[in-house]
């Protein structure tokens, strides 16, 4: 097994499996082994004990050829051999003389006849060796045989061969391993069944820790209050055990985790804190510089010219910081979890009043727009909803070309109401798309900035349709970037119906 599918193995299995095919692979291989051994003992006793009566037969043989156990044969031919006392049936018995078989048979029970070798065996019988030792050999028709060769008496170069079957050695062994075979299989269906029972009892400690570990996975724990009371029960965390060294591990960790998120909450707290009394308190003076330089503007005074820019400039800043200042005291009342004020709003029309805005904004940006045939009402905050929708055309309109077409998309689908802005610019980075509605996230050189941007356009989006219980997602890819705003249908006028295209506005 190479590297690689050893860990494609290891990473398909459980643990449990894994447990359990190395207790069923032992148990097989020790079943094997024990099998072997048993059936090749059983053999070499078996082969043994016809060696003996084989050696036993070739004396009787021997000594049958000129002792007082030769019987002459019937028909008064060289049968003589075949007429020895005590032979047990199926003996094989053949007379070598100068190299060749001259007579071979094999004695029937009850018959003096015996049944004699054909040619093509003759040449296997002649092939023993003639030392007086035991041999197996294949007779077609016959099987095998065990043999022995044992030089005729009378020293005129001839020899006797007497053989036995091995049919019934070989079907002892046979059954003893077919035996073996089957208790083995009966034994490792046994052994899966109680061992998967052992393991799965043995594994219940590691499992409860597991679907502890789970239970902490599925925490929010990267923003807002977090009580992280999860703990691995405290029977599962004796030291004294593996499994109990990594339930307790696990409880510390946790424990730490948690002081740490105590502490994260109690600095995201302040740093909130400190935007919105810091946003609260620049107000103020925002509006009192804006209203010195607009006053400025006012008297009839002729400034000159430097200082007319300059004075322009202090309140084009101070308006864009008061933008600014506001968008922070948004989010810092959203992070809150101060909820919005919801009443019915018709979100067809506020998608028109938001695309009219943006194409007076932007007339450099052909703006397409697609709505249903029947109005969509929802419960929310219309002027959070309306800033949700411009600052998404105005997303659109700063990181695109000009002439860049926009195309805005209401469409209702069974509780939802869905507001598309789909544009044909260069896309978002994917460096970028994983914190794009991250606060101050700026866009690299694939959608370029041209206009200043707080940074916080996005980060509102999100948290105001996250407050009103939807979700915003995106798709991007060259040439095509989609934002599409989910927001809960409350209330539904009339049968939804196919959307219908709108004239472009110009």
């Amino acid at each position: 097994m190479t590297a690689s599918r050893y860990r494609f193995w290891r990473r398909r299995w459980t643990l449990r499996a894994r447990l359990l095919a190395g207790l069923l692979a032992l148990l097989a291989v020790t079943g094997a082994v024990i099998g072997i051994v048993s059936v090749t003992t059983l053999q070499r006793q078996v082969l043994s004990q016809v060696d003996r009566q084989v050696l036993a037969a070739s004396s009787r043989s021997g000594d049958a050829a000129g002792g007082p156990d030769h019987r002459p044969p019937a028909n008064g031919g060289a049968g003589g051999l075949f007429n020895v006392l005590g032979q047990p049936a199926g003996t094989l018995t053949a007379e070598l003389s100068n190299g060749k078989i001259d007579t071979a048979g094999i004695l029937r029970g009850g018959s003096l006849s015996p049944t004699p070798i054909p040619t093509s065996d003759a040449d296997t019988l002649a092939a023993v060796p003639v030392d007086n030792r035991p041999h197996t050999i294949t007779l077609a028709g016959f099987g095998d045989y065990r043999v022995v060769a044992t030089p005729d008496p009378d020293g005129d170069g001839s020899a006797i061969i007497t053989g036995l079957p091995l049919k019934d050695a070989t079907s002892t062994v046979t059954h003893l391993a077919i035996v073996i075979i089957i208790v083995s299989l009966a034994g490792l269906l046994g052994a899966a069944i109680v061992g998967s029972l052992i393991v799965r009892f043995a594994l219940r400690p590691l499992r409860r820790v597991a679907e502890t570990a789970t239970r902490v996975s599925t925490l929010r724990l990267d923003r807002g209050e977090v009580a992280l009371s999860e703990r691995v029960p405290d029977k599962d965390t004796d030291e004294r055990t593996e499994v109990g060294k990594v339930g307790s591990a696990l409880n510390t960790m946790l424990g730490h985790v948690a002081t740490a998120l105590t502490a994260r909450q109690a600095s995201e707290m302040r740093v909130r804190q400190f935007v919105a009394d810091a946003s609260h308190e620049l107000r103020t003076p925002l509006a009192s510089i804006r209203g010195y330089a607009e006053l400025t503007r006012r008297t009839g005074d002729v400034l000159p010219p430097d200082i007319k820019h300059a004075m322009d400039r202090v309140e084009s800043e101070a308006t864009r910081m008061t933008g600014l200042v506001e968008d922070l005291l948004l989010l810092a009342r959203l992070d809150a979890g101060r909820p919005v004020e919801k009443e019915l709003v018709d979100l067809t029309a506020l998608v028109i009043d938001a695309v009219s805005d943006a194409h007076a904004a932007g007339p450099d940006h052909p703006v397409h727009l697609v709505l249903p045939d029947d109005p969509v009402e929802i419960l929310g905050e219309p002027a959070r909803l309306h800033q949700v929708l411009t600052n998404l055309l105005t997303n659109a309109r700063t990181h695109t070309a000009p002439g860049t077409r926009i195309e805005v998309r209401l469409l209702s689908m069974g509780q939802e109401a869905v507001v598309e802005i789909a544009d044909s610019g260069p896309g978002i980075s994917p460096d970028l798309l994983p914190h794009i509605f991250e606060r101050f996230a700026r866009a690299d050189s694939s959608r370029s900035r041209k206009a200043g941007s707080t940074g916080l356009g996005l980060a509102i989006v999100s948290a105001v349709v996250t407050a009103h219980g939807g979700r915003v997602e995106v798709d991007t890819r060259p040439g095509r970037t989609v934002f599409a705003v989910h927001l809960p249908v409350q209330l539904l006028v009339g049968p939804v119906a196919a959307p219908r295209a709108s004239p472009q506005l110009r």
